[in-house]
């Protein structure tokens, strides 16, 4: 076996939380915002249905095969050759999918905070972080996990208390002023986050307690609806109309925290915490990456990769857009379209293979 590591449901779901919020709040809500409007806080809601259908597909597939990430069993399930171009399709979407995020973490810092600094440096410092992290293995990312989620938990909770000050309720008046089809078409875009739950495939079956998966996938899919409701809907509260016209609509509400002239610049510690939560989500998907390419190449150790992978996900960022502008369009336009291939068809016809070939088998016998 790869990877020999062991985690618990509980950190399982420590790793998925970061990796579904920390890029969605950033973008999301200003793409959201032009076709929901003041209704985009009902957007993740809709959109989290999408999240239900894909946590279902990988669960089942786990049951049936317990031992073995999506690369394995999609071998397994239609054959070798079919199976390992499976794979390889597989592995080069998470591999774009990967680099899109990376450069986004590259452009935000670039843009809002370091604008001097060179967006090689910033890639290459994270990328090498994230190296190192992927080379200790899943016990190391979850442990990182459960040290930096609670804490930005706290920070989440003591912003929104802030930022209440700055409120303005009229603001989401008046609800449903066009009927439920905005906040719909507003789902479209947050949709493709929640279905990165498919990244369980890589982790359900290195769980301590695997009957607490479905349990724990599911209680962390209403923690991330939660969370981005509740940011959009401060969010739109604080800028009004004001919301799909900022970049980083999130960041905009954030600076406006001012407590008696005393606390200010809380949007530099917000920064700091977000970082730590994209770190997560890159590694999530540069561990998958990692681990799914030994897989299919059949290696007995994904380690010797781990560095070339990263060199070529630092390419892959900079290929990924030429600027925010054009990033921020495939993920509006083209990504809806490109994900649903991969995180829920291909689950959808593997499911459906398996339980035939079930059938079949059960009949012959």
């Amino acid at each position: 076996m790869v990877e020999k590591g062991k985690i618990s449901a509980l950190q399982m779901a420590f790793l998925l939380y970061p990796t579904i919020t920390a890029t969605a709040i950033l973008l999301v809500p200003a793409i959201t915002g032009k076709y929901a409007k003041q209704d985009l806080w009902l957007s993740p809601i809709w959109a989290s249905f999408a999240g239900v259908l894909v946590v279902f597909l990988v669960i089942q597939l786990n049951k049936r095969f317990p031992e073995q990430t999506i690369i394995q069993y999609g071998e397994k399930i239609t054959g070798k050759f079919f199976g390992k171009l499976l794979g390889a399709a597989l592995i080069f979407f998470l591999f774009h999918s990967n680099g899109m995020i990376i450069r986004e973490y590259g452009e935000f810092i670039v843009g809002s905070f370091l604008p001097d600094t060179p967006m090689v440096v910033i890639i290459g410092s994270i990328l090498f972080v994230c190296a190192l992290a992927v080379r200790g293995g899943v016990e190391v990312l979850a442990r990182s996990a459960e040290i930096i989620i609670p804490v930005v938990a706290l920070v989440f909770i003591s912003t929104l208390l802030l930022l209440l000050a700055e409120t303005d309720v009229t603001n989401i008046l008046s609800v449903f002023e066009k009927g439920i089809t905005p906040s719909l078409m507003g789902a479209v875009v947050p949709s493709g986050w929640f279905m990165q739950f498919f990244m369980l495939s890589f982790f359900l079956p290195f769980l301590k307690d695997r009957k607490k998966g479905m349990k724990v996938s599911m209680f962390t899919l209403a923690a991330v609806m939660f969370t981005l409701v509740i940011t959009n809907l401060v969010t739109v509260m604080v800028l009004g109309k004001l919301t799909e016209t900022f970049t980083y609509p999130v960041m905009e509400a954030v600076r406006q925290i001012n407590l008696a002239d005393f606390i200010q610049n809380f949007e530099s510690i917000v920064m700091a915490l977000w970082v730590a939560t994209t770190f997560i989500k890159i590694t999530v998907f540069y561990y998958a990456i990692v681990l799914g390419t030994a897989q299919l190449l059949k290696l007995s150790d994904y380690r010797p990769i781990v560095f070339p992978i990263g060199f070529l996900l630092g390419g892959m960022s900079i290929w990924s857009a030429t600027s925010l502008q054009e990033l921020s369009y495939i993920l509006s336009h083209i990504f809806p379209f490109y994900g649903p291939i991969f995180y829920v068809l291909i689950p959808v016809l593997l499911f459906l293979l398996a339980v035939f070939r079930k059938k079949t088998s059960n009949k012959s016998a």
